[in-house]
Formats: structure tokens, sequence, C-alpha cells
């Protein structure tokens, strides 16, 4: 990158706070089927903004790497 350098814990901690908005957002007033798709944006958007927000970053030869740990938590 050239004159800007990337804050790579800066932009996990935005993702953290992105995913905790959309854990509080307040619902609209919606029924039905514009209430469910809502919801399921919603925790769509969480869990994207989550799983980047808990991923460990490092920038190689230029290249943004993040590391996911998808296994779960009681394996071995």
């Amino acid at each position: 990158m050239s004159d800007l350098e990337l804050d790579l814990d800066a932009m996990l901690a935005r993702f953290q706070e992105r995913a905790e908005a959309v854990r509080s957002r307040n619902m609209p007033p919606i029924g039905g089927e514009e209430r469910q798709r809502f919801l399921d944006q919603a925790q769509a958007d969480f869990m994207d903004f989550a799983i980047i927000g808990d991923a460990a970053a490092s920038i190689e030869d230029g290249i943004l790497t993040l590391r996911i740990d998808l296994s779960s938590s009681d394996e071995a």
C-alpha cells in the first residue's frame, strides 16, 4: 500500500463494532415476510462481521490474509 498503511487491529475492531451494532439494532415496525427477511439479513450481517472481526490478520508480500478458525471449541 502506498502512502496509506492499513491498521489491521483497527480494521478488525471496526468489524467487531459492526457486529455489535447489528446485534443491538432495533427492529423496525414491520411484519410478516418482510420481518423475516429483515431478521435473516441481520443474522447474516452479524455472522459476516463477527467472523471477520475474530480473524487473525496479516499482510505478507502485499497480500492481506485473514485466518479464521472455524473449528468448534469442543474439538481437540
